[in-house]
């Protein structure tokens, strides 16, 4: 809260400036200005329009702001065409819509959101312009996806009434948007703008001002894993996808949507990241994707990334295992934890299973052994065979069963795990001894980067998980699906992990160990 700050009477809220009460978002009937009028600033100016306000576009370039009107009425007009609005409304909301010939004209605004280039010193020289124009009581934005809110505000005479409002690209579709505060921003602001943000129809979660705010941080395992473990040579990418998308529940695999992406945006995100944080190891780039970029495969746009674009080009499959003979029976030792669905589905497909007391695997006729991923290898085990398998976010709905084993494993053992599998019509990948695997790999990091963060109160957990199913359609939130897996389960995969790659990558927040901890405790009480 500013020193400058007070209290209007029969209200708690605060004013930045100290002139009185701060209502609970910006009132539909005042003015937003967008600056900016690139998608970005084109897709915010629809959504306050549409939610009823007056709205403004200013953009340094000359023509900017009258080719970004025509093009957000053109939006608007194929809403009506599609049912979405009405014709009354979108005659109403164009008539509301207005291009700017310069900053002056933006006096009135009370809510200015700047989407301009990501460049620090432009930003700030915007908004020092700004406050000489804008009233007092207006709140400043900013949508920076990378750069410090505090920071921006640095050299401002109210910082208080600055806040990040980061938006999601399609602004009009994509209901999330992070409210950030900046080390000055007014609580009373923060708040101002979350309720704007609602108001608008959108799902906003608070954050504070950190490197990635939510998403871009907690974000960074998904990718990051992927790449190692192809660094590694132990996968390829088209069944790192498949593995993610077809086992593990997202929309999309990592290679396929950084092509997407870009992989020259997506790298210089996660470089942006690793150096604000001090070069911390868990969010080290990868060397490949620099390559990648450095050759100027940067994914779709420029018609080849890690796969080709170009007309007629086909897509690599995914390692896909032959049909093989399923066991006709089979022995679990013990409880599968998050597995354990699986021993319903083996009995479903007409397998004999027999329950043992045991430490959590599957006896196999053969003698080899079945066991869910915990971050060892199976080269490790000497007198028996075993063969991993990997985290589904839902066995029964998994399309798709990775299998790592060692090279020394016997082709009998391979293939009765294989088979095991394909009897519950399931695809089967079979990839090389990658301790930890994919799927489990990548939601211990996930949830071990989310705990931390919420810990360190950069956020809540339900915002957190919030903004992750919101923001990057994750089928989970991390913090949710660590609870479903298991604190310990996913401590004893992190420890594994870190003590084959002791570079402190993989050793577990402290935040994680605690919940670890707590989470034993209950189970014995």
């Amino acid at each position: 809260m500013t020193a400058n700050a007070n209290v209007r009477p029969g209200s708690d809220e605060l004013s930045a400036d100290g002139a009185g009460p701060v209502p609970p978002g910006i009132e539909p009937g005042s003015t937003v200005a967008v600056v900016g009028t690139g998608t970005m600033g084109q897709g915010i100016a629809q959504v306050a329009l549409v939610a009823g306000h007056p709205v403004r576009l200013y953009d340094s370039a000359p023509g900017r702001a009258e080719e970004a009107v025509a093009a957000v009425t053109g939006r608007l007009d194929r809403l009506v065409e599609k049912g979405r609005l009405g014709k009354e409304d979108r005659d109403a909301a164009v008539a509301r819509l207005h291009a700017a010939d310069g900053l002056a004209e933006l006096a009135d605004a009370a809510l200015v959101v700047e989407a301009i280039v990501e460049r620090l010193e432009v930003k700030q020289r915007l908004f020092a312009e700004l406050e000489d124009v804008v009233g007092d009581d207006a709140v400043l934005a900013t949508n920076t996806s990378s750069l410090s809110v505090t920071a921006i505000a640095g050299g401002l005479r109210l910082p208080g009434r600055f806040v990040g409002l980061h938006f999601f690209n399609p602004a009009p579709l994509l209901p999330l948007v992070e409210v950030v505060s900046g080390f000055a921003t007014d609580p009373a602001v923060a708040t101002r703008a979350y309720e704007t943000a609602k108001r608008w129809g959108k799902t906003p979660v608070r954050c504070t001002d950190t490197p990635g705010f939510i998403v871009n941080r907690v974000a960074r395992p998904f990718y990051a894993e992927a790449l190692r473990i192809f660094e590694e040579g132990a996968v390829d990418p088209a069944t790192i996808d498949a593995a993610l998308r077809e086992c593990g529940g997202f929309r999309m695999g990592p290679f396929e949507l950084t092509d997407l992406i870009g992989q020259d945006v997506n790298e210089a995100v996660t470089r942006s990241v690793w150096e604000s944080f001090y070069q911390d190891p868990k969010f080290t780039p990868s060397l490949a994707q620099r390559r990648l970029v450095e050759s100027g495969r940067l994914g779709r746009k420029s018609g080849h990334g890690w796969f080709s674009y170009a007309d007629g080009a086909e897509r690599p499959e995914p390692h896909t295992a032959a049909p093989a003979k399923a066991p006709s029976r089979i022995v679990v030792f013990g409880d599968l934890g998050p597995a354990e669905p699986l021993v319903a589905l083996f009995q479903t497909a007409g397998i004999t299973v027999r329950r043992k007391k045991g430490e959590g695997f599957v006896a196999l006729p053969s003698g080899g052994l079945l066991g869910l991923t915990d971050g060892e290898t199976s080269f490790q085990y000497h007198k028996e065979e075993i063969v991993y398998f990997d985290l589904a976010l839902d066995y029964a709905k998994a399309s798709r069963i990775v299998l790592s084993t060692a090279e020394r494993t016997s082709r009998e053992t391979l293939e009765e795990a294989v088979g095991l599998f394909q009897a519950l019509g399931k695809n089967v990948s079979v990839i090389g001894d990658v301790p930890g695997m994919i799927v489990a790999r990548t939601v211990a990091m996930l949830a071990d980067v989310a705990v931390d963060a919420v810990d360190r109160g950069v956020a809540s957990a339900e915002d957190v998980d919030t903004a992750m199913r919101l923001g990057v359609n994750y089928p989970a939130g991390p913090l949710e699906w660590a609870a479903k897996v298991g604190w310990e389960r996913l401590q004893d995969l992190l420890d594994e992990l870190h003590k084959r790659y002791p570079t402190g990558r993989y050793a577990p927040s402290l935040g994680l160990v605690r919940r670890s901890y707590h989470e034993v405790a209950e189970e014995n009480r």
